[in-house]
C-alpha cells in the first residue's frame, strides 16, 4: 500500500480519534498532519507483527497526548508571563473553545463538561475510554493498540468510569 492509499484509507479515523482527545476540529486537523508526517517519515520503522491500523492508532494517540501537554505547557507558561506585566493581572491566554462537530448545541454544555473531566483522567485511562465507549472498540482491540493485556484494559476502563462518575459527581449503578 502505497502513501496515499494509506492516507486515504485512515485519514477519517485518525481524524476522528484525534477530535476525542481535543474536542476541537482545528487542533484535530493539525494532529492529522502530525500524525501522517510521522507514519510517512518511519513507515520504514513499521513492524509487521501489528497490523498498520494499530500503529497508526498508537501514533494518533501519542500525538493527541502530546498536543494535550503542549498546550497545557503553553497555558501554564501564559499564566506566568501574564503575572508579571505591568498593566495586567488578567491571563492573556484564553482556553481552547469546545468546537465538536457532532454535538448538537442544546448538548454543548453538558458534553463540554464531560470531556473536561474525562481529560482530567490519567492518560493510560483517557485512552482506554476513548477507544472502547467513543470508538466503540472491544477490549481485545484497545488491548492491541496500548501493548497491555485485555485484563488490564478491563481495570483502565473500569477505573476511568469510576473516576468519571466521582468527578461528575454521579452515582455508578
Amino acid at each position: 500500500m502505497n502513501f496515499e492509499e494509506l492516507y486515504s484509507t485512515h485519514k477519517r479515523m485518525v481524524y476522528n480519534l484525534a477530535l476525542q482527545y481535543v474536542q476541537n476540529t482545528e487542533d484535530a486537523e493539525e494532529i492529522t498532519q502530525d500524525v501522517f508526517v510521522s507514519v510517512y517519515q518511519s513507515h520504514d520503522k513499521f513492524r509487521l507483527e501489528s497490523s498498520i491500523a494499530t500503529w497508526i492508532y498508537r501514533i494518533t494517540i501519542n500525538k493527541s497526548l502530546d498536543h494535550i501537554k503542549s498546550k497545557q505547557r503553553k497555558k501554564r507558561f501564559s499564566f506566568l508571563t501574564s503575572l508579571f506585566s505591568d498593566d495586567s493581572n488578567e491571563l492573556r491566554f484564553d482556553p481552547p473553545e469546545f468546537n465538536h462537530p457532532g454535538v448538537q448545541l442544546e448538548d454543548k454544555e453538558a458534553i463540554e463538561r464531560i470531556f473536561r473531566h474525562i481529560n482530567l483522567l490519567p492518560d493510560n485511562q483517557k485512552t482506554a475510554l476513548i477507544l472502547h465507549k467513543i470508538e466503540q472498540m472491544t477490549q481485545t482491540e484497545v488491548a492491541e493498540i496500548m501493548g497491555i493485556s485485555p485484563k488490564a484494559t478491563e481495570s483502565l476502563i473500569q477505573r476511568a468510569k469510576t473516576n468519571l462518575a466521582h468527578k461528575l459527581g454521579v452515582r455508578e449503578g
